[in-house]
């Protein structure tokens, strides 16, 4: 992203709490109306920099500007964002239409005008016909929706969530996300969410920022970070990934052999890293880029045989579990259950063979 296209600019920015680091010289862009989202598991420092965005916390060092103005000595009232939390932070005395024009108030608007805005406010949201009902009388969802909309009506230029799907069961967190995006797309306003849940940051963002131990390892489309993980820690945190080790043996154009000790030859794209023959590297493949066979396959590259080991019935899916001889974790094999294929109805203990083709693979530095 150029510096004309950033509406977000986190320059250098760290932040501590005597010794220990809770972010440590992050430097990314977001773009104006982006759904962006920092992903990462507790303590990695994502809350930590939502809330210097906020103005909740001061920056150790390093500099934010939103559209353009630095922030440091703007006070979290003045600063052009407005905040969503997970516990909702709607007041229980107050029906639905006063909690959402709360922050209107200081306008002191013309009732009439008050009215349609908290009207439209209701219609974005798909509460119309809910403004005098009191919170008690609402679902976990619905007060959700309702804290969202006190937020929007405000018109911040970035709204900030801090994790506000969480308090939420399964199924309604799943409804939320979609509606969350649609409402983020109609407003068109920069969205800026934080989340440690993987699907939930998949299924609404334009780009997440991976983080770790206070620092971003990668910051890209959801499609990129599924597909392409540029390191194990990424590799690891997204999804369920298989890793197979080796040593470079050879490179071929623009795939690579690998020695993989017990597991035979692996062969995998060359991707991003780039290594030399010699080097140690890791092979990711997901599980559902393995195919599970119960006759052997013709030989080649990327052909282990195993032993059956447990299977997670997911139902729409399977996950099997592969042990292979030399290879210390089991082999992750997922397969859809469009039909009882005769490649997945295999028993506990049965021999099986796991094949993949090579632009299945991602190739990591080593571990």
């Amino acid at each position: 992203m150029t510096a004309s296209q950033s509406y977000i600019s986190i320059r250098g920015v760290g932040k501590s709490f005597g010794a220990v680091h809770a972010v440590e010289d992050v430097s990314f862009d977001i773009g104006r109306g982006e759904f962006f989202s920092l992903l990462g598991p507790s303590g990695c420092g994502k809350t930590t920099l939502l809330r210097m965005l906020a103005g909740f916390e001061q920056p150790s060092r390093g500099e934010i500007l939103i559209d353009g103005q630095p922030m440091s000595k703007i006070a979290p009232n003045r600063r052009p964002t407005n905040m969503v939390f997970q516990n909702y932070a709607i007041f229980p005395h107050l029906d639905v239409r006063a909690n959402i024009g709360y922050g209107l108030a200081r306008l002191r608007l013309p009732k009439k005008e008050l009215d349609a805005i908290i009207d439209q406010a209701l219609e974005t949201i798909k509460l119309p016909g809910y403004g005098s009902r009191r919170p008690d009388q609402l679902s976990g969802g619905q007060r959700q929706r309702v804290a969202l909309a006190r937020a929007l009506v405000c018109k911040p230029k970035v709204l900030l969530l801090d994790e506000p799907l969480g308090a939420l069961d399964k199924k309604l967190r799943e409804e939320m996300q979609l509606e969350l995006r649609q409402i983020q797309r109609q407003v068109g306003i920069t969205f800026v969410f934080v989340t440690h849940d993987q699907e939930e940051a998949l299924t609404m963002s334009d780009r997440i920022a991976i983080m770790a131990r206070g620092k971003v390892l990668q910051i890209d489309t959801a499609t990129r970070i599924y597909e392409t993980p540029n390191c194990r820690t990424v590799a690891d945190f997204i999804g369920t990934m298989n890793f197979f080790e080796g040593r470079v043996t050879a490179l071929r154009g623009s795939d690579v052999e690998i020695d993989g000790g017990p597991l035979g030859t692996l062969l995998a794209g060359m991707g991003d890293h780039r290594p030399q023959v010699g080097d140690r590297v890791s092979v990711a493949v997901r599980p559902e880029k393995l195919r599970l066979l119960k006759t052997k396959p013709a030989p080649g590259p990327n052909t282990i045989a195993g032993r059956m080991g447990p299977e997670a019935y997911l139902g729409d899916r399977s996950h099997y579990y592969v042990e292979a001889p030399g290879h210390s974790a089991r082999i992750a094999v997922a397969a859809q259950k469009l039909t009882r294929s005769v490649e997945a109805c295999v028993d506990e203990g049965q021999g099986v063979w796991i094949s993949w083709a090579p632009e299945a693979s991602v190739l990591l530095p080593a571990n």
